[in-house]
Parts: structure tokens; C-alpha cells; sequence
């Protein structure tokens, strides 16, 4: 079987893509490595990211807040698949990823926008990371090497509006 580099990117790089980069690291080995970054990223990952991540018996070691220029250089790892999941990623002009990985857009909204009493905060990351956990678990039910690239592509738009 192959193994596949997954980018999650979000503007900040501060909480639905790290969550959604822990999530691929448990649930994708030992088939994908998974990636997360930022347009403009925050330098500091949320704590109630963090506690999502625990909670779910994860590990968060060298989880940190990043540039997606690491990963448009020639040192980076060959990207195959680069998904945004936030709603202002999906706006911005993304680099050339070199080798042309198939991306798509699995919005998903910001809980640390969230304004509120501590439980609706810790709601919307929780929300977040269950629906994270939910389109990731889906695509890694897709057979991967055997379909074509056009059926592929189509599989994992359609992830994003699950």
C-alpha cells in the first residue's frame, strides 16, 4: 500500500487544522502522514485544541502553529492530498504545491470565533472536532489506489459537504 502526505491548512493554523492533523496521524497510520499549516499563522496552538485532542487519547507532541511556505519548498515532503478547513483558506490564493496533490475544501467553522460562556466555547471546539474526525474517517474509507483521478477528486469534494 502506498503512503500518502496530507496538508490541512487554515489561516492560523491555530485549531481546526492542527485538531485535523492529530486526527489523520492516529486514525491515517500507518498509511498517511499528516501535515497541518497556515496562510498566517497565529505562532501559538489554542488550548482547547489541545484539549480536544487529549481528550480523544491523541497524542499532540510537535503540534505547533505554522507557515504553509514550509511546505512549498524543495525540501518539503511530496504533498498527495491538501484540504482547507476554514472558510478564509478557501478564499486565498494557495501556493503551487509541487506534484499538483488534489485538494479540496472541508469548511468548517471557526470555534475560536466563538464568543461565550465556557461551555458554548468548548462546544464549538468539540463540534469541530467531531466533524473533523467524521469527514477524516470518511475519506480514509475511500479506496485510494484504485480509483481513477476524476473519481477521486469527486469522493472527496463531496466529503467536504457531509
Amino acid at each position: 500500500m502506498a503512503r500518502y502526505n496530507v496538508l490541512f491548512l487554515c489561516t492560523g493554523n491555530s485549531a481546526r487544522s492542527i485538531m485535523a492533523e492529530a486526527i489523520m496521524k492516529r486514525k491515517g497510520f500507518p498509511n498517511f502522514t499528516a501535515y497541518s499549516a497556515g496562510s498566517h499563522p497565529s505562532g501559538t496552538v489554542r488550548s482547547e485544541a489541545i484539549r480536544q485532542i487529549e481528550m480523544a487519547r491523541m497524542s499532540t507532541e510537535n503540534l505547533r502553529s505554522k507557515s504553509w511556505d514550509e511546505f512549498t519548498g524543495p525540501d518539503a515532503p511530496q504533498l498527495h492530498f491538501v484540504f482547507t478547513v476554514c472558510d478564509n483558506a478557501a478564499k486565498e490564493v494557495c501556493p503551487y504545491w509541487p506534484g499538483q496533490p488534489m485538494t479540496a475544501h472541508w469548511g468548517i467553522p471557526d470555534p475560536a470565533a466563538v464568543q461565550g460562556t465556557p461551555e458554548e466555547i468548548q462546544n464549538a471546539f468539540s463540534n469541530a472536532f467531531v466533524t473533523l474526525d467524521r469527514r477524516i474517517g470518511l475519506f480514509l474509507c475511500l479506496p485510494l489506489a484504485t480509483l481513477d483521478t476524476l473519481v477521486l477528486q469527486k469522493e472527496i469534494d463531496s466529503i467536504g459537504k457531509q
